[in-house]
This record gives structure tokens, C-alpha cells and sequence, in this order.
């Protein structure tokens, strides 16, 4: 298997108010596509994973050889961070989920408003690069550079937010919290509610 760049479901400049085109060029096609290429050029000296599905591969990290343990977290977590990231935006997105999320995510915050407060204030505390995670059980976590909750046999999580500068530097400078509030506005909660049900 060699792993490839998904298309985006969206153009560049289809977030355009809140991720620019050129954030969103940049990232997805030199900082994900490194992810990728470095990620096949790992892969390619261990034959028995090159079959392997990208979440089959990064679950339970510990399990790898070790000459292959730190290309996997760092780029086959990227690619498979980044590859649902994308996805955890739309143009029509931001506003409130519905239904049995909503109703999961007011049980565990008091309110949606109280959601978005600890996830953006969790968010907000990465230290350095990193990536702050809802969970299938409503709790965040966060996780360094391209880690994410399934590599120590985690489930995977509902929802991402990626807090590394590129994610933003072009557009918001050193000003992660707005980065972090303009996001809001594009949220997919509908590809957010269907992981809850998968």
C-alpha cells in the first residue's frame, strides 16, 4: 500500500473568512504531503506493514518495530491527523450540533457554549505543537506533536483540532486564540455526529 494525499472535500478558498486559501494550500499540500512522502519512504524499508491501513498502523504504537516506532508516530500520525482534520471542516460548517450529541455534549458541560469554553481553553494550553481531541465519552484530551489517543489503544476520537503554527501562522500570526475561535465557525458537526455513531 502506498499512502496517498486525500483531495480536499472543499476547494483552497472555501473557508476563506476564517482559514485562507493560502493556509490551507500550504498545509495541505507541503505539510500533509510530507507526511505522506515521509511516511512511504519509512514504510517502504519494513515489508510486512505495507498493506497495513493507516489507523490499523498507528494503534497501539508500541507494537512496532522500534526502527520503525518514531517515523509512525511522527508522520503516519500526521497523515492520519491531517486526513480527518480536513474533514472535521466545511464551509457550511460552525453553528450547534444536534441530536444525541448535542444532548452528550450538554450532559458533560452544562451547555454547548460551556463545551466550546474547555476545549478552546484546552486548546489554547498545548504547549508547543500539538493537537487538543473530543472524545467518544465527551471528555478532551490533548496530545504532542502528531500523537493522537488511538496510538496507545485508545478509541478514536470524534473531533480534532490541529494547534500547530502552520495551521495558522499565515493568517493569525502568533494569535492562536483567534485561530482557535474563527475555527467554530467552520466545524463539521455532522461528520462529527457520524463518528459518535460508528
Amino acid at each position: 500500500m502506498t499512502y496517498t494525499l486525500p483531495k480536499l472535500p472543499y476547494d483552497y478558498d472555501a473557508l476563506g473568512n476564517y482559514i485562507s486559501k493560502d493556509i490551507m494550500q500550504l498545509h495541505h499540500t507541503k505539510h500533509h504531503q510530507t507526511y505522506v512522502d515521509k511516511l512511504n519512504a519509512a514504510i517502504d524499508q519494513h515489508d510486512a506493514y505495507k498493506n497495513t491501513d493507516i489507523t490499523a498502523l498507528i494503534s497501539d504504537i508500541d507494537q512496532l518495530p522500534e526502527s520503525l516506532r518514531q517515523a509512525v508516530r511522527n508522520h503516519g500520525g500526521g497523515h492520519y491527523n491531517h486526513s480527518l482534520f480536513w474533514q472535521w471542516m466545511n464551509p457550511n460548517g460552525g453553528g450547534e450540533p444536534v441530536g444525541e450529541l448535542a444532548n452528550k455534549l450538554v450532559a458533560q458541560y452544562g451547555s454547548f457554549q460551556g463545551f466550546v469554553d474547555e476545549f478552546s481553553t484546552k486548546s489554547l494550553a498545548v504547549f508547543g505543537s500539538g493537537w487538543c481531541w473530543l472524545m467518544p465519552d465527551m471528555s478532551i484530551v490533548t496530545t504532542a506533536n502528531q500523537d493522537t489517543p488511538i496510538m496507545t489503544g485508545d478509541v478514536e476520537p470524534l473531533l480534532g483540532l490541529d494547534v500547530w503554527e502552520h495551521a495558522y501562522y499565515l493568517d493569525y500570526k502568533n494569535k492562536r486564540d483567534d485561530y482557535v475561535a474563527a475555527w467554530w465557525n467552520v466545524v463539521n458537526w455532522e461528520f462529527v455526529a457520524s463518528r459518535l455513531r460508528d
